[in-house]
């Protein structure tokens, strides 16, 4: 079977539960990571291969230049903080690198239209890695949206996605509450995927006007600026159609949704992570609706584990190789990622100005 060379620019925590996915996607290897420091990608390639093993052990590589100049290398997988992005984005795609793209994708709109800019001018795909968007439910969802009578017209979609980091420490050394690295904070770390479910639900129409609010903010330390840390914002669309969505490093571990429509309402209490992701579930007017997946849950199994053959983050990799070995570009994922952004930009700068509503463009 034809696979995809892919190579991590990084060693990211995050990469460890990719590297199980791209394992077991069937059409995709890793061939190579890279650190500023060959030691760690060495110590990274050795942890991960220990766990899920490559029959060839990727190269271990010095610096980001030789990796994106690498032969063996198809796409680069880039997991660097979100004010790093454009630079390498822009770098791996000048050398028809394709291009899977942690969130948020870029500091702001404009730095994001450069990098896909660049990715087309050099034909090469680019996605962002959002696993939910590759879950196995979303097609069954967007039926029972779309059937006109489960639900009907949707009129409010209420989201939010947290979790309590457990010292403070976080607060002061983690990158995601530094405001140099991570200058959307929560907003961007965990509003994004909240942002993203409501375009999807509403079939990318973009809201009219939004609100936002900065809740609490990490302290502003010399030579690194504050970030969100907890965040709320709304989304107001024509006819009085709304969304409001939570994000927080400080409430308690949640991952819901839930959809209200003229003629019935629409839940998912685990839509950025399935609890089962063998076969995961969603509730339509107080009936669960479970779908199955291609295999079962091995006995004794975690049926939230990441990275198993049928999982969303698998499939993620998987859709990915599909649709670069199709030779044609999918200009739709690059959509959803800029639409993301210029919402996540909206809300942020409204929270800015004490919450005064922000109008988008209409496209």
């Amino acid at each position: 079977m034809k696979q995809l060379r892919i190579g991590f620019l990084s060693t990211a925590g995050i990469g460890k539960k990719n590297w199980k996915a791209i394992l077991n996607s069937g059409n995709c290897v890793i061939s190579a990571v890279a650190s500023r420091e060959v030691q760690k990608s060495r110590e990274f390639i050795r942890q991960c291969q220990d766990e899920n093993s490559f029959d060839i052990i990727p190269d271990a590589l010095g610096s980001y230049e030789a990796l994106i100049a690498s032969p063996n290398v198809d796409a680069i997988y880039i997991p660097l903080p979100t004010a790093l992005r454009k630079d390498f984005v822009l770098r791996a795609a000048a050398a028809g690198k394709h291009i899977l793209c942690e969130k948020p994708c870029a500091a702001n709109a404009a730095e994001l239209k450069e990098m896909l800019a660049a990715c087309k001018k050099n034909s090469v795909q680019f996605l962002d890695g959002v696993m939910f968007m590759h879950n196995i439910r979303l097609p069954k969802i967007r039926a029972v949206l779309d059937d006109g009578q489960s639900v009907g017209q949707i009129r409010r979609i209420a989201t939010a996605f947290s979790f309590a980091a457990n010292n403070e420490d976080f607060f002061r050394s983690n990158i995601r509450a530094n405001g140099a690295l991570e200058p959307a904070g929560c907003a961007g770390d965990l509003g994004w995927y909240s942002i993203r479910f409501a375009l999807w639900a509403l079939n990318w129409q973009l809201p009219e006007s939004v609100s936002g609010k900065i809740l609490l903010a990490s302290e502003n330390l010399p030579g690194r600026p504050s970030a969100p840390t907890e965040f709320s914002a709304t989304l107001n669309y024509s006819g009085g159609v709304t969304v409001e969505f939570y994000c927080s490093f400080l409430a308690a571990k949640q991952q819901w949704v839930f959809v209200s429509g003229q003629k019935g309402w629409l839940r998912l209490p685990d839509f950025v992570h399935p609890f089962n992701g063998y076969e995961p579930a969603f509730e339509v007017n107080e009936k669960f609706v479970n779908v199955p997946g291609e295999v079962p849950c091995p006995p004794g199994g975690d049926p939230m584990a990441f990275g198993h053959a049928t999982a969303q983050d698998t499939r993620m990799w998987r859709n990915f190789a599909n649709q670069i070995f199709s030779g044609k570009l999918n200009e739709d994922w690059l959509m959803w990622a800029l639409k993301t952004q210029e919402v996540l930009d909206a809300c942020l700068q409204s929270s800015t100005t004490g919450g005064q509503l922000v109008f988008l463009a209409q496209q």
